[in-house]
Order: C-alpha cells, then structure tokens, then sequence
C-alpha cells in the first residue's frame, strides 16, 4: 500500500481497550518506543486487529509539538 505519510512505526499490539464507538489500542516499537492511538472500535473489528500481531503506526499530523523540559 502506497501512502504519503512518511512517519510509519513498525510494532506489536500490546492491548487493546475497545469502548461503544472507540478502542483504544496500544503498540510496542522496536526500540523503546510506545504509541497508543484511539481509533473507532468497527476500525479493529474490520481490520482485525489481535494482541501479538505486528503492525505499523502511522502518524500524519498537521501539527507536531517538541518540549524540552
């Protein structure tokens, strides 16, 4: 699949927490990364996404924001 998001982090599906419309579904990168994105619970029932598979996020902002603490 082609796609013009250029951010794309492989990992495995840790959790998922599905809601009435919502699921809420947890990934674990490769290196020490964690990224949780919220996604409509018929999203995860249509891809069928399974704790233990791999997948890839992909993030497509038109914002980002950096903090330095």
């Amino acid at each position: 699949m082609e796609i013009s998001a250029r951010n794309k982090i492989k990992g495995v599906v840790k959790e998922i927490k599905k809601g009435e419309v919502a699921a809420l579904v947890k990934i674990e990168g490769s290196t020490p990364t964690a990224i949780s994105a919220v996604i409509t619970k018929e999203s995860v029932e249509e891809l069928g996404i399974k704790v233990g598979e791999e997948v890839t996020a992909v993030i497509k902002a038109t914002e980002v924001m950096i903090s330095k603490e």
